[in-house]
């Protein structure tokens, strides 16, 4: 485990309007507002044509080659996850989503593009003096959290 400590920062409340790309808007949120680091919750609804990432091909495997799953109808959705800036200092959120409709939930990463359906309803907590940063890892091809960058 790794892990570093901040301190509680500003607290923003925001409304994704329809059509508006999760992380982009959160992240573009972030570079206005000089957030570095946050958590963030979010409920609301996710349109149809959101792409989500829903795991590996094969978690054995290295790269690690996503596959994605297209939302092909409305659904409720609540997420939460957390925005990093990478090894440039850009914002990098990284949220996870449960995504419903009738009987059925599909989880996944909301990175591939999620598009709110009428709202989407965000808390962004930011975290003040965390050195925090995410780092590309060569063998898994991801940007992962280096808490103490």
């Amino acid at each position: 485990m790794k892990y570093t400590s901040g301190e509680l920062g500003r607290i923003f409340v925001v409304r994704l309007e329809h059509g508006d790309v999760v992380h982009e808007s959160l992240e573009a949120l972030a570079m206005k507002e000089g957030i570095e680091a946050a958590a963030v919750v979010a409920v609301g609804g996710a349109d149809m044509d959101s792409l989500l990432v829903v795991g590996p091909e094969d978690g054995r495997k290295v790269p690690v080659r996503p596959m994605k799953h297209l939302l092909h109808e409305a659904h409720e959705v609540v997420g939460t996850g957390t925005i990093f800036p990478d090894d440039t200092g850009r914002p990098i959120l990284h949220m996870h989503m449960a995504c419903g409709r009738k009987d059925r939930t599909i989880t996944g990463c909301v990175r591939s593009g999620v598009k709110a359906w009428h709202v989407i309803e965000c808390i962004v907590i930011e975290i003040k003096d965390c050195p925090a940063r995410r780092l590309a890892d060569p063998l898994i091809g991801f940007k992962l959290l280096a808490p103490n960058a």
